[in-house]
């Protein structure tokens, strides 16, 4: 079964008019070692009303962020086709459909494989969790039809030459289908690494090539966005984006640069994503960190704030401010103070001005919550015991979340 798609390109996901002339190089930047004002303008003016933010300020930080972090955004493809590979309308015993669609984007480019479980005890369209998955759409269901993919993959036990294999079918316990089925939510994933590789070595994707890694990663959600929204067992109006670590980076850019996402969970996401490049936390990761180990993900601008961040003319507190007034959950891990939970908790009490502005609240809470404890406010915060992960007991503080904002 196949129908083309028509994209969906509203004005945050076409490419701006370009700002970058006027911009200095990082090295004439002013160094302002707290978190700037996201209501301020590159020029010292205060941003004072709803229209100011949306017509000078929003455009502007957007612009910001692509030309000294992110890399441009690519432009979204004329169409997106969906082959539909197989469906299984009575999986986890008869709860959900199960069902596999390559999406293609261009010509030139691999299709890139979306699997999304539907509820079946619905009521009408479902909202949807969308998110990108590190070891593929076999490794989050056992279901024998899920492709196994051929593309390059990151060394793990059940990964031999750089290549998935059988081991790994329904051995990834961050997507826990049956129970969001349950709560009559569906889901949609695909493999990250067919939207870009992993690695500064590798090419492929159907990612524009060229493209930094987070960037294409946020791209490839919208993609997958464009034919989840067209579905008539999906609500458009209900989409929330979630995802771990490198993939939690990709979630929050992801729905700063595009208002079809509804509701944001950028989990335990750290340097580059939820936590600030001007670190507090001496047991947090570092911008010359995450450059150094990761060179592909961010671009080459990017590394000249190694060793001045300061000197960046915005931080993560404005890409969570880019998606006001919608709903955003950072969540966190106690262990996990490389990812800097009390970091992340300070970039979004600065956000909440933003929001505020639009006549809505931000983050309530005053003070850093005890574990365990969900923040669920618009900006809303929530950190466990434990390490880096994403578990089925995370996955009850997003439902909990989805369900005020989305429900």
């Amino acid at each position: 079964m196949r129908h083309t798609l028509p994209a969906l390109l509203g004005t945050t996901l076409m490419a701006l008019p370009s700002l970058a002339a006027d911009f200095p190089p990082p090295a004439k930047l002013p160094a302002h070692p707290e978190l700037p004002d996201p209501l301020t303008t590159f020029a010292c003016k205060k941003v004072t009303t709803k229209q100011e933010w949306e017509t000078v300020r929003k455009p502007e930080l957007k612009e910001l962020f692509q030309h000294y972090m992110y890399g441009q955004y690519p432009a979204a493809p004329a169409k997106v086709t969906a082959t539909v590979l197989f469906e299984d309308r009575q999986a986890f015993g008869g709860k959900a459909t199960l069902r596999e669609i390559a999406l293609t984007v261009s010509e030139k480019a691999p299709p890139l494989h979306v699997l999304l479980m539907i509820p079946n005890q619905r009521s009408g369209p479902a909202p949807v969790f969308v998110g990108l998955n590190f070891t593929g759409n076999h490794s989050v269901t056992d279901h024998p039809k899920v492709r196994v993919p051929t593309e390059w993959m990151r060394s793990s036990p059940t990964v031999k030459g750089n290549k998935a294999t059988e081991a790994g079918r329904g051995k990834s316990h961050g997507w826990p289908l049956e129970m969001i089925a349950d709560r009559g939510y569906a889901v949609a994933t695909a493999y990250y690494g067919e939207v870009r590789p992993d690695s500064p070595k590798v090419k492929g994707g159907i990612a524009p090539a060229g493209t930094p890694a987070i960037m294409a990663w946020a791209w490839g959600l919208h993609r997958m966005i464009d034919h989840l929204t067209t579905l008539p067992e999906i609500d458009p109006k209900r989409v929330a984006v979630v995802g771990h670590s490198r993939l939690g980076k990709t979630a929050l850019l992801a729905a700063a640069f595009d208002e079809r996402i509804a509701v944001a969970v950028p989990n335990q996401a750290g340097c580059g994503g939820t936590a600030p490049s001007r670190c507090l936390n001496p047991k947090a990761e570092t911008v010359r960190r995450i450059n150094t180990s990761f060179p592909h993900w961010f671009n080459d601008t990017f590394k000249s704030f190694n060793d001045d961040p300061a000197k960046l003319p915005f931080d993560q507190n404005g890409l969570a401010a880019l998606c006001a007034p919608r709903p955003v959950l950072f969540t966190c891990a106690a262990e996990d103070q490389w990812a800097n939970p009390p970091g992340q908790f300070d970039v979004l009490r600065a956000a909440t001005p933003v929001y505020k502005l639009l006549g809505v609240e931000g983050l309530e809470a005053d003070a850093y919550p005890p574990e365990n404890k969900l923040i669920a406010s618009r900006l809303g915060f929530w950190v466990r015991p434990g390490k880096h992960d994403m578990t089925p007991a995370d996955w009850k503080t997003y439902l909990a979340f989805a369900d005020k904002w989305l429900k």
